[in-house]
């Protein structure tokens, strides 16, 4: 049976870890919903707030513009507020809901929380989270020693979402490509679909050809298999 979804749209879809102009005009012609910049220096993705404010300036009253942060103090916070000023914040460290809750108070920001997952476990956070935070993102939990928490390009076990009931919206990360969008789509109808790694011809390299196919064969699974809000 088809799932709602918690938007006036069928699925939202999301490009991460753009850091050139390239990337971003890829993920904008493709009809992406949301751009993803990464201010997390050990990523092959990270972009300063300088550099992501140029890339934001491409692409406000476009797609909206997600700043991605993991454990960010409040000075980096308040920098990347002054120079890219996002439409959404992604907490993707190991915040807690009560941290959630502050910086969404302190910078006005929606914030949309990722939560790792690699067993059923993982799932008991999302109560907490869903009270303090304006999305929830789940995304696959990284490799032991790993030295950033995302863009592995790991799955997970996406039926342990397929029964869950959301009272947040919600997207779906983790290890995703075109060849996988649709079954992963089918599985947890999701609200939207974040993909990175997966879109990408080298680490923190975005190939045009696989943003454009990801974003297809998501919006063609989305008619399938998703049930529009009106």
């Amino acid at each position: 049976m088809a799932r709602a979804v918690p938007s006036n749209s069928m699925l939202e879809v999301k490009i991460c870890g753009i850091k050139d102009l390239a990337a971003m005009n890829a993920a904008l012609s493709a009809g992406a919903d949301l751009v993803g910049l990464v201010f997390f220096p050990p990523s092959p993705r990270a972009v300063t707030p300088l550099g992501g404010a140029d890339l934001a300036a491409v692409a406000r009253d476009r797609a909206m513009v997600t700043a991605l942060v993991v454990d960010a103090d409040d000075t980096l916070l308040r920098d990347i507020m002054a120079r890219v000023n996002p439409d959404l914040l992604q907490l993707h460290g190991s915040e807690t809901p009560k941290r959630v809750k502050d910086i969404r108070e302190c910078f006005g920001k929606p914030v949309m929380k990722a939560i790792g997952i690699s067993s059923a476990a993982d799932l008991n956070a999302v109560t907490a989270y869903e009270a303090v935070a304006d999305r929830i993102l789940y995304d696959a939990r990284p490799p032991k020693g790993a030295d950033r928490p995302g863009g592995h390009g790991r799955a997970f076990d996406w039926n342990l979402l397929a029964r869950v009931a959301h009272k947040k919206p919600m997207m779906l990360s983790g290890g995703l490509n075109p060849e996988n969008v649709a079954e992963a789509i089918r599985v947890v109808r999701p609200g939207g679909v974040d993909v990175s790694s997966g879109v990408e011809s080298a680490p923190g390299e975005k190939s045009a050809e696989k943003v454009k196919t990801f974003v297809q064969n998501a919006r063609t699974a989305a008619e399938k298999y998703l049930e529009k809000v009106s």
